[in-house]
């Protein structure tokens, strides 16, 4: 387990967390081979590559073409790790996610980096608002959505530990760290941050710690409410929102479309027929523009006092 390096309550992006898990397992492991197009340095994979260059290579912008080789070279008994920003590999990796890693199979890990409105002031076209929603929908992919550095390199270490297609996203704006230390990651686990009995939030990567601001804010006008970090969008803890589905209502977070969690959350709530209202927090129908991070979630209706918002209008709502 990794730890030390930030404390609690520090700022650090969870691409940090990505690129110094890579070189760690790389360092014990020789299969590993780390790819990425034209964008290391953004998404912290060069930090693999200044350490093992010999198994590194860039591929140019070129990501359809990336996904085909981590293919090729996960047939071979190497263990690929791709990356670029989440907007380009996903949309342009697509039918190669789709036929020759996911149909198949095939034990390649694919890092999105600069996931949702955090992107910042690469607007829209930058702004990896749907990558979560399109991967969740692919057969044998499992998805990751890390809330803090140490929890990244934790999804990185259950990436290389497991076989078969996974995909992670990151951040590019530093966030909160919420952990002391590399926590104890589970796939298919949600992690209770905070315990409530009114309602819940339940949330992923970059807005946990929103979610947290939010419980703090509501507990000091008398509301108790609990914090879900999910972690795994796929698997989803089921049990873990069927619980918490007993509250009567479930606010999700998500930095993106809101058919990504939101909609995971949803098919749960539905298909237990749980009596739960729900109200999903992010972009809904609708793309980002250039600006601050903060402030686009701000705009957006996203951050914490946003969710805050959005809490106390479900409760007032179930009240009638």
């Amino acid at each position: 387990m990794f730890e030390g390096k930030y404390k609690k309550g520090e700022k650090v992006a969870t691409r940090d967390g990505y690129g110094d898990a890579l070189v760690m397992l790389g360092e014990k492991h020789q299969e590993i081979i780390v790819m990425d197009a034209d964008l290391a340095k953004s998404t912290k994979s060069i930090l693999f590559g200044k350490k093992f260059p010999e198994r590194f290579k860039y591929v140019g912008i070129s990501e359809a073409d990336m996904v085909s080789m981590a293919a090729g070279l996960a047939k071979c008994g190497k263990v690929p790790f791709i990356s670029s920003f989440a907007s380009f590999l996903v949309n342009r990796g697509l039918d190669q996610m789709k036929i020759s890693v996911a149909y198949s199979d095939t034990n390649v890990k694919i890092c999105g980096s600069h996931s949702g409105l955090m992107t910042g002031e690469d607007g829209p076209t930058g702004q990896g608002i749907m990558d979560l929603a399109i991967v969740r929908a692919i057969p044998n992919f499992r998805v990751f959505a890390p809330s803090d550095y140490y929890e990244a390199i934790a999804c990185t270490r259950a990436m290389y530990e497991n076989k078969g297609p996974f995909y992670m996203r990151t951040c590019r704006e530093k966030t909160e760290v919420l952990n002391e230390e590399e926590p104890e990651f589970r796939i298919g686990k949600a992690t209770v941050m905070r315990e409530g009995r009114d309602a819940s939030i339940v949330a992923c990567g970059s807005l946990v710690p929103e979610a947290m601001k939010a419980a703090e804010s509501l507990s000091k006008q008398g509301v108790s409410v609990s914090v879900l970090n999910c972690a795994s969008i796929k698997p989803l803890d089921v049990k873990a929102i069927e619980k918490e589905a007993e509250k009567g209502l479930i606010v999700t977070a998500e930095d993106g479309i809101v058919n990504g969690l939101g909609s995971a959350v949803a098919e749960v709530i539905a298909e237990s027929r749980a009596e739960c209202r729900l109200i999903r927090v992010g972009l809904n129908n609708e793309f980002g523009e250039s600006g601050k991070p903060f402030s686009l979630l701000a705009k957006y209706g996203m951050d914490a006092a946003a969710i805050s918002k959005k809490v106390t209008i479900g409760l007032n709502q179930n009240r009638f």
